[in-house]
Parts: structure tokens; sequence; C-alpha cells
């Protein structure tokens, strides 16, 4: 097992840049088609070189894979296809060893319905004290055949699903927030707060710098079961964001805080109310949360102003860093995203054929990589975005696999067009991903038009985006006014954002034509050529303002 990191930054994870492994799909070690954590190892070089702090790795846990591993049957075990626990420990001390800490996904709302703990409910029958760690609960109606509320699911769909006596007649009925394979668990009972403590601390005691919490405001249910009011008031929703859920997260910083080095909680906590989403960033809670709202705005400077305002507005009455990403394994791809005519982001408004102008927005997600990585606070980059990948919409509906699209009748193409497997080299399928002479395929096909895509050949354009984010990334490391700090807003023309970091002002030219830059000694960065000195619409600049002081 590995010894508890060495510490040298207490405070490294409020400047970070945090990459997210899905290992499904990032490499194949094996080659048998499914990425894995010996794919991770083989290209720990490569993130080093692309200059992250931390990887954050997606659910490696034993899982049936009904939701991509966020159905997780076993927290203390590494599902077959990924490796072993022992592997697991390798990757977390050789990534250490480059200088890169890991951050791992615990899934705390549910697990798996082939999680131990929820077979021995099943067996155990109605009024169990195994049924107590869950949401067991009679329906309603003269034979119990009716749900027991109306709750909805992220998923679409119900969010019960009736059970199936011994003797073969209909039983009790258990709440899912999300789908049936993935039971919620009961957090009002201790079992459950002492098992993801004692998890925390199994992963912990591993070498772990952080957790990311999976669907963090989730946790904590009305045990009355009261049905959805219009307009509810903060804490009263039935299932989101209720008042009692700060007691656990009270009690997470204290396990991470028992451990030498910062070991941080990320929170993925969607919530509107930014008052009530920096409660969770309290001093005595989570480190930092994602903040979603910035992904999900159009193109549109107004909006992107307006986004990133609130965002500090909201952090800096508990003092946490902001977080930025522009995707995750949930989301459209930016350079889809962006290309358009409605840009911004919306789970229930993703549809089969939506038209895009992938230049557009790959010219725009090469924009949008330079602003987010001058805004202050962490950035998080999804892999694959620095090699500016598009989603891929054309996937065969028969080898989809996502819930998200089975739940919405067919109409949802789901989120396995994020989530394709990289291409590292060549020019054919599998692109590097599994190694020379694999036997098994890319568990999700990759395009026939990816040789341009593949890592290969991106190092030999200078061009490129993974050159753009290679370069973002080291100027942020060597600017001392980047990363975490403040922000001053730079008057400038309309649709277009400036403002400064210290002796660094950031542009961008969401507009329609070519703008003059503010007065600078030197432009640092571009993510497109400069047009006879002004900068191009859906362009940005990095300048120098004035000299730095000598170190």
């Amino acid at each position: 097992m590995p010894q508890a990191q060495p510490e040298t930054d207490a405070q490294w994870w409020r400047g970070a840049v945090i990459y997210q492994v899905y290992p499904r799909s990032f490499a194949d070690g094996n080659g048998d088609g499914t990425g894995d954590i010996a794919g991770v190892r083989a290209r720990l070089p490569y993130l080093r070189d692309l200059g992250v702090d931390a990887i954050w790795v997606t659910p490696w846990y034993v899982s049936p894979l009904a939701d991509g591993g966020y159905d997780v049957a076993d927290y203390r075990a590494i599902d077959p296809a990924f490796g072993t626990l022992a592997e697991a420990e390798e990757l977390i001390a050789e990534a250490l060893a480059l200088g890169i800490r890991t951050i791992i996904d615990v899934v705390p709302n549910h697990v798996s319905d082939q999680h131990a703990w929820f077979r021995a409910a099943l067996a155990a029958g109605p009024g169990s004290p195994e049924r107590e760690r869950f949401w067991f609960h009679p329906g309603k109606g003269e034979h119990g055949e009716l749900m027991p509320t109306q709750w909805v699911s992220d998923f679409q769909g119900s969010t019960w699903t009736r059970t199936t006596n011994p003797d073969g007649t209909p039983g009790e009925w258990y709440l899912h927030l999300f789908a049936p394979q993935q039971p919620d668990v009961n957090w009002s009972h201790p079992d459950v707060r002492a098992e993801f403590e004692d998890v925390l601390r199994f992963w912990f005691d591993r070498g772990v710098a952080g957790i990311r919490i999976d669907s963090a405001a989730l946790l904590i249910k009305d045990g009355d079961l009261p049905e959805y009011t219009e307009n509810p008031g903060p804490g009263d929703h039935p299932h989101v964001d209720r008042d009692e859920i700060h007691d656990v997260y009270r009690a997470w910083r204290k396990v991470a805080d028992s451990y030498a080095g910062t070991r941080v909680l990320v929170g993925e906590v969607w919530l509107q109310d930014k008052a009530r989403f920096a409660q969770y960033l309290r001093p005595d809670e989570m480190h930092t949360a994602f903040n979603f709202d910035f992904m999900a705005r159009p193109w549109d400077a107004k909006q992107l102003r307006e986004s990133i305002d609130m965002t500090l507005a909201a952090h800096g009455p508990v003092g946490a860093p902001a977080t930025w990403v522009l995707s995750n394994h949930d989301v459209t791809r930016p350079v889809t995203r962006y290309g358009r005519e409605d840009s911004s982001f919306a789970f229930t408004a993703k549809r089969f054929g939506t038209p895009t102008d992938l230049a557009v927005g790959a010219r725009r997600a090469r924009a949008a990589a330079l602003l987010t990585a001058a805004l202050p606070g962490s950035l998080y980059v999804y892999q694959g975005d620095e090699l500016g990948l598009p989603e891929v919409e054309d996937l065969p509906v028969e080898l989809l696999q996502d819930p998200m699209h089975f739940r919405s009748q067919g109409v949802d193409p789901g989120r396995d067009g994020c989530r394709v497997p990289l291409p590292w080299s060549g020019t054919a399928a599998p692109y590097g991903f599994s190694p020379d002479g694999a036997t098994g395929e890319p568990w999700l096909p990759q395009p026939a038009a990816w040789a341009g895509f593949t890592v290969e050949a991106q190092e030999a354009d200078p061009h490129s985006m993974l050159h753009l984010y290679r370069a973002a990334l080291a100027a942020r490391r060597a600017e001392p006014s980047l990363g975490d700090g403040s922000l001053t807003w730079v008057d400038a023309p309309d649709g277009v954002l400036a403002f400064a970091r210290g002796d660094v002002v950031c542009v961008v030219n969401l507009g329609t034509s070519a703008v003059e830059l503010p007065a600078h000694l030197d432009v640092l960065l571009t993510s497109d050529p400069l047009e006879a000195g002004l900068l191009p619409r859906d362009t940005t600049a990095w300048l120098r303002t004035e000299r730095p002081l000598a170190p």
C-alpha cells in the first residue's frame, strides 16, 4: 500500500489543473477493447507533458455497468475489466512520482442492485433490518399497485420499481432517483454513514488526494415522502439539497482532515440557487464543487460574463475557489456544442440530428479553452477535449448503452457520444487505443475521420488543439497571477470579454468582427492567429500589459 503522500503545497487544489480520466475509454492496456488501469499507467507521461496537476478517475469499482460504472457493487474492489486493486495502488504512486495527484469518484446516493446490501435486502423481505438501509415502501392503491410518490428521475421515467415476493406475488417498491439498477441508500441509517466514511478511509489510506462526490446534493430524503410542491422553500425539496445533508459532509471533512496533506472533497452539486450552492463550500465541508452554470451557457459575451460574476460572487463569502469546466462524461463535447445555433447545454434538449458547424465549434472551443484557463480558481479538462474531439453523433443505435437513451424512449441520444475511446496514433481504428495485435474491438467504434485527431498527428502540428492546451497549461503554471486569485474586468466593446489577472489580460472576442486589442507589451498566447494585429471573432488572446516584477 502506498505511504502517505508528501505534501509540498497545502493549497495545491485552489488553482489545480485536473484531468478527468474515464478509464473505459482512455487507453486499453491488455487489448480487449476496454480501457483499463494499465492503459492509464502507460500514458502517465502524456499527462505529465500536458501539464496537469491531478487526475480525476471516474468509477473503476466492481460494477455491472448499467450506468457506466456509477452503479457500484463493491467500493473496495476494482472491476476486473479495469485491473486489480494492486494496479490502482501502483497508478496512484506512479502518478504522484510524476507530480500528479489522484482524485477518485465516490457515489454515495445509490449503489448497484448487485451490491451485497441490496441483494440481502431483497432476500430478507419486508420489515427486515436489511431493507432499512434503502427506501423500500409499500405502494399506494387497493393492492399497492401505485408508486409511493410521483417523483421524477434525472434519467427520465419513474423513480420507483416494484419487487416480487418469494411466492411470486408483487411486493414493496424501492426508490431509485436514477436507473432501477441504482437503488438509493437511506442516509438516515447509521450503517450507511459508517460505511461511506470507511470507504473514504480505505482510499485515503492508499494515497488518493481527493474524492469527487457524485450527485452530492441528493443524499437526504424527506422520510414522509411528500409530493413536490410548487416553488419549495430552501431545503424543502423532498430529495434535493435538504439541510440535513451538510452533517454528512462535515463528517466527511473530518475524515479528510485527519490525514496528512490536503485531501480534498469535490462535489458534483447541480443547484440553481448559488447561495445554497455556496453552503456546501463552507470551511468545514467540501473544498470545491463543480461550476456547471458556466458550462451550460451559450457562446455569448453577456451570458458568460453573467455566469463568471455570479460564480465568483457565490464563492467569495465562503473563501472557496471556483472551478471551471467545459465538459465531462455526461455533456456534449464543446466542439460540437459551440457549433450549434443554440450553443447552451441542457440534458432535456438533447436530440438526434441537431445540426452543428464543426469548424465554428472548434474555433470557439479553442477560444473557450484559453478563457477558462485564465479564470481564477481550478480548471478541469475532460479527456479528449485537449484533442478537440467532436461528439460522435452517428453511433449505431444498437451499440448505445447509456440508460438516458433508453429511458427517454429513444428520443435522447444519450451520453455515449462523448465517451468514445480516445485516438492516440495511426491512421485507422483503434488508433493506438489498444496495443498492436489486439483481439478486442473498442467497446464503442471510433469514427473513420479521427485519424487527424490522434495525439501522434497533433504532436506533429504546431497549430493543433493539443499544442494549444499544452501551451496554455504551461503559461498558466509559469504566470504567478494565473490560477487561484482575483479578477478585474477591463473595459471592452460589446461582444468582447476582457479581464486582468495581475499583469496578464485575457481578451475574448465573441462578437461578429475583428477588434483592436487593448494596450499591451506582449502577446503571450492566442487561440488563433491575429489578423493584421486585430483579434478575430471567436478568438482569445492573453496579453502582457506591464513588465512582471523580477523574482
